[in-house]
């Protein structure tokens, strides 16, 4: 991931219709958005997260190695956690403000990140690191790749919660057009395979509030990033 993470993007918006829930966005060959697929286990995440994971690893935001303050803030759990500083991009066992290792993934997070990921078609997925993106109003992601893992096999789950968002998701070059998916609460997005290392990101945060998260979305990503490739 690079410092064009926090370049603006101009913002989209369009309202999602409960029509869209439960149902599927193909966006591709290996990527697909399941909709309305964490509508009955949000709050359980959320609380294991509050519980198991912020209490151990709270929200901070990260430097990049040009010296940028993120503009989302973030955590990890797992067996390892992704982290920015001036050293670079990497994962990491331990917590660079706590030294000690993450927490360790909540058995609700890894079972429903198995259950999504076969639902779109990659069986027997196994997450070892999830990180946690808090997005306040103003708050985005530009275009990346994600290429931080070792095992590119495996598929990345993203999981959104709060307040809607406006996903971008690309090809395997910057050229390639970004299509503009809305998300709403719930909503989870899957790419692996010939999508896995296309470009994605998020476009500014609109302003809001969410009965669950207040004004906020909250990310949850599930990779896996331990050894795989010799």
């Amino acid at each position: 991931m690079t410092r064009d993470l926090f370049e603006d993007d101009a913002e989209v918006r369009r309202e999602e219709g409960t029509a869209a829930v439960s149902s599927s966005l193909p966006l591709g060959p290996g990527a697909v958005v399941l909709r309305g697929r964490a509508l009955d286990d949000a709050a359980m995440l959320l609380a294991d997260l509050r519980q198991q994971v912020l209490a151990r690893a709270p929200w901070r935001h990260m430097v990049t190695p040009g010296g940028f303050r993120m503009s989302v803030a973030m955590s990890n759990c797992g067996a390892l956690g992704w982290v920015a500083d001036r050293g670079g991009y990497r994962y990491d066992p331990r917590d660079p403000d706590s030294g000690r290792p993450w927490p360790p993934m909540p058995a609700s997070f890894a079972r429903f990140a198995a259950q999504m990921a076969a639902g779109a078609g990659f069986d027997g997925f196994a997450p070892d690191a999830c990180l946690i993106n808090r997005y306040e109003p103003g708050a985005r992601l530009s275009l990346h790749q994600d290429r931080d893992e070792r095992d590119f096999d495996q598929p990345i789950v993203s999981v959104s919660l709060g307040l809607p968002a406006v996903f971008l998701f690309g090809g395997a070059t910057r050229a390639h057009k970004a299509r503009r998916v809305p998300l709403a609460h719930g909503d989870v997005v899957v790419w692996g395979g010939p999508a896995r290392l296309h470009h994605h990101g998020v476009l500014p945060l609109a302003e809001g509030t969410h009965p669950l998260t207040g004004r906020c979305r909250i990310n949850l990503t599930f990779r896996k990033a331990g050894p795989a490739r010799p």
